[in-house]
């Protein structure tokens, strides 16, 4: 299972938020870039980047923070947020060199567009991002509640080119409660897609009950706050 440590950016910072909620943000450092190379130095072998201010407004935000990473490290990195049309998916791809982009309002609210971002990138560039909470996808930032399950949601969607989706439960996102792990292996089972598990890993033990779904389809994890607490030891799990 490949351990992707988490960059979240907001005002060109490094933060954490609890549940998704803007009003719940802890600041854990000015320099992302500085982050990322230390993460890289622990043995990172690709990184998790969200631009959270893009995710809640819809407008890029935090674009010469993704660079400044881009430019420190060599490693693949994966990016979402704020990711609403054809054109911020090449922007991101070919213009800041991001290795893949995670799509997720712009599938419920474009799906043209991210149709046409499928067949032009492929869908090893471009990830389906499901943030799901009691089982149904939200969108815009964690902010909007649907009525689409996620199940049913990514089935839409893989024959036309979804390889990956990154699982996100809402709920257990920065609680350091540890995942939802029946979620998690239910959705992969009954998907058959690739899944990076995302949300609420709290410790070693954590990673290594993911770990077990492995044989499902959930072959990587996103950690986050519990890296920056000190909960896990990024260098002795990588």
């Amino acid at each position: 299972m490949l351990v992707l440590p988490a960059i979240d950016l907001k005002g060109g910072r490094c933060v954490r938020l609890v549940q998704g909620r803007a009003d719940a943000e802890t600041v854990y450092g000015d320099d992302p870039a500085a982050v990322a190379r230390h993460f890289v130095e622990q043995g990172a072998r690709m990184l998790h980047l969200v631009d959270l201010d893009g995710a809640f407004s819809g407008n890029a935000a935090n674009l010469q923070a993704v660079q400044a990473i881009r430019e420190a490290v060599d490693i693949p990195l994966e990016l979402g947020g704020g990711i609403r049309s054809l054109a911020d998916v090449t922007q991101r791809v070919e213009e800041l060199g991001i290795d893949s982009v995670i799509v997720g309002t712009m599938a419920v609210r474009d799906p043209e567009a991210f149709t046409e971002a499928l067949r032009r990138f492929g869908g090893d560039r471009v990830q389906l991002g499901i943030d799901a909470r009691d089982g149904l996808v939200a969108v815009q930032g964690w902010q909007e509640a649907t009525e689409l399950d996620a199940v049913d949601f990514a089935l839409q969607w893989k024959p036309l080119g979804v390889q990956r989706v990154i699982f996100t439960d809402i709920a257990r996102d920065g609680m350091l409660q540890g995942p939802n792990i029946e979620a998690i292996g239910r959705f992969a089972r009954e998907s058959g897609l690739r899944v990076t598990a995302s949300g609420g890993v709290s410790s070693k033990a954590d990673l290594e009950r993911l770990a077990a779904l492995e044989a499902d389809g959930v072959d990587r994890v996103i950690v986050g706050k519990a890296v920056y607490e000190g909960r896990i030891d990024l260098a002795e799990v990588l």
